[in-house]
């Protein structure tokens, strides 16, 4: 073991659940944090298909970055702030 010296000064009784405790407050932290800052977590875990909640709600506003949005034919277009437009096709195989 590595640091097993280190056990002469932390008694294992305190450390390790101190470890453990530490690990479990960062994993939620993180999971607090992309629940919170994520659209489509929502859009799954709710099963709405994704991009069909919050998320294409904000993708669709002026973010001053760019406009995105869906035509007719089943295309991307991304309207970037300069006027630049660019299309985006997508088909499905199976």
């Amino acid at each position: 073991m590595n640091n097993a010296k280190m056990w002469l000064v932390v008694k294992p009784t305190v450390g390790v659940p101190l470890f453990l405790s530490a690990v479990a407050v960062g994993s939620f932290a993180v999971h607090v944090a992309v629940l919170s800052s994520t659209g489509w977590v929502g859009d799954f875990l709710s099963g709405n298909e994704l991009g069909s909640g919050d998320a294409s709600a904000a993708l669709s506003t002026d973010t001053g970055i760019a406009k995105v949005g869906y035509d007719d034919s089943r295309q991307l277009v991304v309207t970037l702030p300069d006027g630049t437009v660019t299309k985006a096709v997508y088909t499905e195989t199976h």
